[in-house]
């Protein structure tokens, strides 16, 4: 693991919560308000609950297991586990899980992407 990626994931550790909140719910602002938020890039578990504007019960989204490759030509994410208490939402997100998607190559991105390739390679 380079250097950059190493400095990469101790920001991410270190980026408080209620941080991550108050810009979330910035962008969100008349949409959604985003309750909890919990990210181990360790573990490669994500934890969200989203509430949205108007509904009486929050959204939980869970992703577990999520990794990015890179090949020849294409870079690859993969979600393992996804799951939501919303029965339509678990649907969509059954349908993206335990698939290689193809994300394909922008040269003017060509670093950032080497980079979060680095960051988020798979386990093992």
């Amino acid at each position: 693991m380079s250097y950059q990626s190493s400095l990469v994931k101790l920001a991410i550790k270190l980026t408080p919560t209620p941080m991550i909140l108050w810009v979330a719910n910035k962008v969100l602002k008349d949409i959604a308000e985003l309750r909890y938020f919990h990210f181990d890039i360790d573990a490669r578990k994500l934890y969200v609950e989203i509430q949205l504007l108007g509904e009486s019960e929050t959204i939980e989204i869970f992703l577990e297991g999520f990794h990015m490759a890179h090949e020849q030509t294409a870079y690859r994410i993969v979600i393992e586990q996804a799951r939501s208490n919303r029965l339509w939402l678990g649907n969509l997100l059954s349908r993206f899980t335990g698939k290689a998607w193809k994300i394909p190559e922008i040269p003017q991105y060509a670093h950032q992407m080497k980079l979060l390739a680095e960051v988020m390679a798979p386990r093992g």
